[in-house]
């Protein structure tokens, strides 16, 4: 059982300032737009449309490809007696007739992807599967919305920074696909308290009177609220450039286990809750970057507003393979899937993203299938 949240006061762990709202700016620019949220079950998904209501949009869309996430969204939303009415649509991005029935039906013009596979270690022991959603999904959903002219905004993670895992990886190559089609990215850290966050494992294992179990002491990571995700995430369907690669101001990473231990302060104040040390999972990285460290950054802007405060975004110029060259790499990439061939599909998938290094668990599990390329 994992006790209740809602009542831990994240800025005494954070440390900073809490990160900006929308402007007024944002809120005027996606009024009444038919929005599309995909993966709108998930934490930052059913977040997210819960703030989009208040825009009254004609359609708010919510495609999950979890019945048991969608109809919990849909009951919760119900109960609520909200005045935005919502059309939950139980299925996967990766269907391309469902697309085209959606646009056809209700032609939205924002679309947010938030549905993605974002668990390492389990990408690591289902590396075709990361491939399949994080990739082919992405990119199906983003010729639907190019096609259509509508806005793509991919929710993304500082894994895809010269990524060490499978999952870290997958999504950069999305991410090249999203500002390819001319849509927006957007790179968070890890999200506090979303479901089946670090933060649930932890409350979990504090109520069970420990150990609280960190894979390494020097391990560090990027954190930020629920709500300023979806603050973020709503900027950065504003922001006036029509394709951005876009991530938070934030200060240095924190200690997983100063998380631990605020945790256990917070929520068993009486008890002493030890802290065991494991050790790395596969595809697990010491810290995360929002960014690499010879992009260039610039503080976005929206309407006039100059200030990083004012959004709390930066804009990332990074580089990018050639378009020919991606396009290939994507091609052979969707033929070793095709053929569920993991040995080939970590060399195309390296190749996409050059700065990937394959953990000893995926290059192990590929090898089990007798290939002799060479990772």
């Amino acid at each position: 059982m994992i006790p209740p949240l809602e009542n831990i006061d994240w800025s005494n762990f954070l440390a900073r300032p809490r990160l900006p709202s929308p402007p007024a700016e944002v809120f005027d620019l996606l009024y009444r737009q038919p929005i599309l949220i995909t993966g709108a079950g998930g934490s930052i998904g059913s977040a997210l449309a819960r703030r989009l209501a208040i825009l009254a949009p004609p359609s708010l869309l919510l495609l999950e490809s979890s019945e048991s996430h969608l109809y919990a969204f849909n009951r919760e939303w119900a109960a609520a007696s909200l005045a935005c009415p919502i059309t939950p649509i139980l299925g996967n991005a990766a269907d391309v007739a469902l697309l085209d029935h959606i646009f056809s039906a209700h032609s939205p013009r924002i679309v947010f992807h938030a549905a993605a596979y974002k668990h390492v270690p389990l990408m690591e022991e289902q590396p075709l599967a990361a491939i399949a959603n994080n990739v082919f999904t992405t990119e199906t959903l983003s010729m639907a919305c190019a096609s259509r002219d509508a806005r793509l905004i991919l929710l993304s993670t500082d894994k895809a920074v010269e990524p060490a895992s499978v999952m870290g990886a997958t999504k950069r190559v999305a991410e090249q696909i999203v500002l390819a089609s001319g849509g927006v990215v957007l790179r968070l850290g890890n999200v506090l308290a979303s479901r089946d966050s670090v933060v649930e494992l932890f409350a979990r294992q504090i109520a069970q009177g420990g150990p609280i179990t960190v894979t390494d002491p020097a391990a560090r990571r990027y954190f930020l609220t629920l709500d300023e995700a979806v603050n973020l995430l709503l900027i950065a369907a504003a922001q006036p450039q029509p394709t951005a690669l876009l991530a938070p101001i934030l200060p240095a990473p924190h200690y997983i286990s100063d998380l631990a231990h605020f945790m256990a302060a917070s929520l068993a104040p009486e008890k002493e809750i030890a802290i065991d040390f494991t050790q790395p999972r596969p595809g697990d990285k010491q810290t995360e970057q929002l960014w690499f460290a010879g992009d260039a950054t610039q503080p976005i802007s929206l309407n006039g507003l100059r200030t990083p405060a004012a959004t709390g975004l930066v804009s990332i110029q990074t580089r990018h393979l050639d378009q020919e060259q991606f396009a290939l790499g994507l091609e052979y990439l969707r033929a070793a899937l095709d053929v569920r061939s993991l040995a080939a599909a970590l060399v195309h998938l390296r190749f996409l993203v050059p700065d990937y290094t394959p953990s000893p668990a995926v290059v192990a599990l590929s090898q089990q299938q007798g290939s002799r390329i060479s990772l």
